[in-house]
């Protein structure tokens, strides 16, 4: 791989965002990766274009660590009136094509030749003018088109899909599923979620509020909303009704966790820490991975697994596409089907041995899998 220029757009969030969240998902890892890689001659940061007036006052309530500007790594921080796209095709066309010739001012202002362009937004990838650029490869971490969060641009997302195979972008996706869907005809590279070994070759103890808590203790970590099968959750609570089972995580559907909310051994810990993810994944009995079959889950690669398994697992998940095959205690249920079986078999294969655990860490870090994504980006 020679020296490049390259530039990075995230998807609809910022550095800042990233930094918040822990820097712990795809994007934010390539973004660390092509920051420190030296082979990379010139690397400019996009953020995703904020509302002038919104970034104002986020910037007045919260600090963030500075980005780590130098000689050759700029951060380009776009602004503009609108705080969202818009939603009808014809104006998100015509506002990704500004969007690129904007992206080809910044470059040239900051010397970049030719650069590669990797993003991690479809609107991007499928209608930004571009032709200025090397190639372009779409870090595709989810199914748009499918996100609940979304709806609104669905069929917009669809049509992106259309556009990246016409155009011949290339793919790097977190799951074959999300490749079926965009149909690439472009290089494709599937390349799952990771973890950072320096969060989890060193284990801290749990917060004192998790090891006060009666066992068996089953684990779950991530956003609290449709895609957990909470009949799944209720059912491991009534077959341990002496355990707790922590679900840790912001609430994004306060409806849909009714169901669970009134149970006496479901602990609700909202969200932890990203430095405690770690011990709470270590210090569980199990861990939990009950999501219903969706368009969504069948697509994702969830970050969770990975953690759960750097942590030692043992841990029971639904049986989606995504959590076949990985290395690990992993006992699988249908979907729908006895989830309390499952979570049976993941106690009594117990964790993995310390050896064990760190392999998985080494054979799965961020560092091996940014490696993959950036082969496919810069290659000739």
């Amino acid at each position: 791989m020679g020296r490049s220029d390259v530039i990075f757009t995230f998807d609809d969030i910022t550095w800042a965002a990233a930094q918040q969240r822990g820097m712990c998902f795809p994007q934010d890892r390539v973004a660390l990766a092509l920051i420190d890689d030296e082979r990379i001659r010139r690397l400019l940061v996009c953020d995703q274009p904020r509302s002038a007036p919104v970034k104002l006052v986020k910037d007045l309530l919260r600090r963030t660590e500075p980005f780590p500007a130098s000689d050759r790594v700029r951060h380009h921080r776009p602004l503009r009136l609108r705080r969202r796209d818009p939603v009808r095709l014809g104006g998100l066309e015509r506002y990704y094509a500004s969007y690129g010739r904007r992206l080809r001012r910044a470059a040239e202002r900051y010397g970049l030749e030719r650069p590669a362009v990797v993003t991690a937004h479809p609107f991007v990838a499928a209608f930004a003018a571009l032709e200025w650029a090397g190639p372009v490869t779409l870090l595709a971490t989810d199914d748009w088109a499918a996100h609940p969060a979304y709806r609104r641009w669905h069929p917009a997302y669809r049509v992106a899909y259309e556009r990246i195979s016409a155009r011949g972008t290339r793919v790097c996706a977190v799951s074959e599923a999300i490749v079926e869907r965009i149909a690439p005809c472009g290089p494709v590279a599937v390349v799952p979620n990771g973890v950072d070994p320096a969060q989890w070759l060193d284990l801290d103890q749990p917060p004192d509020w998790m090891a006060k808590l009666p066992g068996p203790r089953f684990f779950y970590v991530g956003t609290l909303d449709s895609r957990l099968d909470t009949g799944a959750v209720l059912d491991v609570a009534r077959a341990w009704p002496q355990g707790t089972i922590v679900l840790a995580g912001p609430v994004a559907d306060r409806a849909h966790l009714a169901a669970v909310e009134d149970a006496p051994n479901v602990f609700l810990a909202g969200a932890v820490p990203r430095s405690q993810v770690a011990a709470l994944a270590h210090a569980a009995d199990a861990c939990l991975l009950p999501h219903h079959r969706l368009p969504l889950t069948e697509a994702m690669s969830p970050l969770k697994i990975y953690e759960y398994l750097a942590g030692g697992g043992p841990v029971a998940a639904t049986d989606l596409p995504p959590v076949r095959g990985i290395e690990g205690p992993v006992s699988l249920a249908a979907p729908g089907g006895d989830f309390v079986a499952a979570v049976r078999r993941a106690l009594d294969a117990g964790p993995m041995d310390e050896p064990a655990r760190l392999r998985f860490v080494e054979r799965n870090s961020w560092a091996r899998r940014c490696d993959e994504v950036l082969a496919l980006a810069l290659a000739e």
